[in-house]
Formats: C-alpha cells, sequence, structure tokens
C-alpha cells in the first residue's frame, strides 16, 4: 500500500475510534475519502482491530452482518459483511446498558453460534459448520453507527466494523439437542411490546451465514477458532433503544435474551 493510503487508513480508522470513544459520529469514509472501494474500508477495519489489543479488548467472534433478508434490505448498505466482537462490548442477558455509551443504539435478534472446533476457508460448508459448532444461543446484538447516517454507502458501513457494539447472549443449548433452527421464530419486544417479527418462514438455516463467514474470512487470511461466538444475521429490522427501556427477543424453542438501557 502506498505511503498515502496507508496514513489516510490509519487516520480514518483513528477518526471512527475517537467517533466510538466520544459517542459523536464522523462523516462517511465515502465523503471524506474520494472514491474508496471495499478494500479500503477493509483496510480501515482492520487497522482499528489491530489497535484494539493495545486497550486491553480481544476479539472474540464475528458477527455476519447485512447476512439475512431483514437488515439487507436497507438502501445503500445492502452487501453482507461481517464485523468484529470484542470482550470489552459482552453484555450480560438480563443486565444493563449504560445508553449513554452509544449514540443512537439500535438492537436486532439474531442466532448465536459458539464452536468447538477450527472453522476456516474457503469452501467451508453448512455441514461443516454444524460439525464444528459447540452450543447455540438466542442473542440481541447492539448496532450503534459511528458516521452519520446520511448518504452512508457499504463501504462506510464495513469501514465501521457493521455498526457493531456488543453481543447479548442467552442460555447455550447443545446443537445436538436444539430445535431446527431454520425453523425457529423471533419476536422483538421492547417494554413488553413487539415491535418486530422474523424467521419461521424460510428454509435457509443460520448455519449457512457461518459458512459464508469463515469462507470471506479466508480471503483476509483468517479463520474461526475454538469457543469463537458468530452473529449470524438479524432476523427482524433493527429497532431503537433508549434509556429506560427494555429489549427482549423470544425465540420460542431456543429460549429469550434481554437487556435494559439505564
Amino acid at each position: 500500500m502506498r505511503p498515502a493510503a496507508a496514513r489516510r487508513r490509519t487516520e480514518a480508522a483513528r477518526l471512527l475510534r475517537d467517533a466510538e470513544r466520544r459517542t459523536a459520529p464522523v462523516e462517511p469514509l465515502s465523503v471524506t475519502w474520494p472514491a474508496p472501494d471495499v478494500a479500503d474500508a477493509c483496510a480501515v477495519r482492520q487497522d482499528d482491530i489491530a489497535r484494539r489489543p493495545a486497550s486491553g479488548a480481544s476479539v472474540i467472534g464475528h458477527t455476519a452482518g447485512l447476512a439475512t433478508a431483514p437488515m439487507g434490505e436497507l438502501p445503500g448498505v445492502g452487501r453482507p459483511h461481517f464485523g468484529h466482537l470484542l470482550d470489552d462490548t459482552v453484555h450480560r442477558d438480563g443486565g444493563t446498558v449504560r445508553a449513554a455509551r452509544y449514540r443512537a443504539p439500535r438492537v436486532e435478534p439474531e442466532i448465536c453460534f459458539r464452536l468447538a472446533r477450527p472453522l476456516r476457508g474457503p469452501d467451508a460448508t453448512l455441514s461443516d459448520v454444524l460439525a464444528a459448532t459447540d452450543a447455540v444461543a438466542p442473542a440481541l446484538e447492539i448496532i450503534d453507527s459511528r458516521v452519520h447516517d446520511r448518504r452512508i454507502t457499504a463501504t462506510d458501513t464495513v469501514a465501521d466494523d457493521a455498526g457493531s457494539a456488543g453481543p447479548i447472549c442467552g442460555s447455550f443449548t447443545p446443537v445436538a439437542h436444539a430445535p431446527d433452527l431454520a425453523a425457529v421464530h423471533v419476536d422483538l419486544l421492547v417494554d413488553g411490546n413487539r415491535v418486530a417479527t422474523g424467521g419461521g418462514q424460510t428454509p435457509a438455516h443460520p448455519a449457512g451465514a457461518v459458512a459464508r463467514l469463515a469462507n470471506a474470512l479466508a480471503a483476509h487470511g483468517e479463520g474461526l477458532g475454538p469457543g469463537h461466538v458468530i452473529l449470524t444475521g438479524a432476523m427482524t429490522t433493527a429497532s431503537c433503544i433508549g434509556v429506560d427501556q427494555k429489549a427482549e427477543a423470544r425465540f420460542g424453542a431456543l429460549g429469550s435474551v434481554s437487556v435494559s438501557f439505564i
């Protein structure tokens, strides 16, 4: 990479980190960096993630951003991609989260996979995923864009690590005893009121999102390791959440998960 491009990448990553720390959005990369492409955005994201261990954070898994229809339909950001899950962003099921930590948080229900064995692409299949999986759980993901939403593009979302801001996982069920994951239905509730519903109407299996993730990571020389958790994509549209509100996702036989914002 040319020195000027490397400096631009480092500066963009710094701006995104500062935006997260200050909960103040920055201009989209597509505005401040003329003609960026997805490779540029991936370089910004990797620069950011590579610097996280210096502040004590570790990557514990990934989120399959925009992997499912409800989120893939969002204008301008319909290209599937992935984000990273960091151990300092994990929240406890049934616990509380400080709303001031985020700029404009939203929540979305997802199914979480926990691996027992390594999984690498580029030819990972659904069967490979199930063979490598230890257990699955109901989950919520907090989403919080670090860039201004106006004029946002896929490039901006990739650079912003898919807007991932932290997972909340419910109780894990051994994969051999889990219900049919392709048929799982979910209701998303805020303060007890159902705000979205999804799943249960498609033959697509969430393990397919994990396989696509493993294959995408292979292009970056990465893989998934034992203990990694993977959020497989939103099953409904994301719902805004604020102070003194509680979000809950009910996944039928798979269980429920909740978090309250204070």
